[in-house]
């Protein structure tokens, strides 16, 4: 399996948005919408704001596959689903440090989203 380079994640993980484009079943790239993403650990994580209803987040589910693009990096990635209580601890603390200073409003409902946290794997 691919890694991500430190200096990819380190790249990433400092932009305060990720534009994704995940794979459709008929294989063309749904529209890029720019989303928060998490670094936690060596691993990049995202997680959909309305939840299980975000159209984005429904395509990544379903194909596990798309395009990612952030912090000058360029990539094809497959989407993990991540159900670890731990895992989803570290995220939660990540969306926190990380844009808190956007406040509740916007914190809260990332946070609350645990059911829709994905690992970014780079292919």
């Amino acid at each position: 399996m691919t890694q991500w380079t430190n200096d990819e994640l380190d790249r990433i993980a400092a932009a305060d948005e990720l534009e994704m484009a995940p794979r459709r079943g008929d294989n063309t790239l749904r529209g890029p919408v720019p989303i928060w993403v998490v670094r936690a650990g060596d691993d990049l994580y995202v997680r959909s704001f309305r939840g299980t209803d975000g159209g984005w987040w429904r395509t990544a589910r379903a194909c596990h596959e798309g395009h990612i693009r952030s912090g000058g990096v360029d990539k094809d990635v497959t989407f993990v689903h991540v159900a670890d209580s731990e895992i989803n601890d570290r995220v939660d603390t990540a969306y926190r440090t990380k844009y808190g200073r956007f406040g509740g409003a916007y914190v809260n409902p990332m946070v609350a989203a645990r059911a829709t946290t994905l690992r970014l794997v780079p292919r």
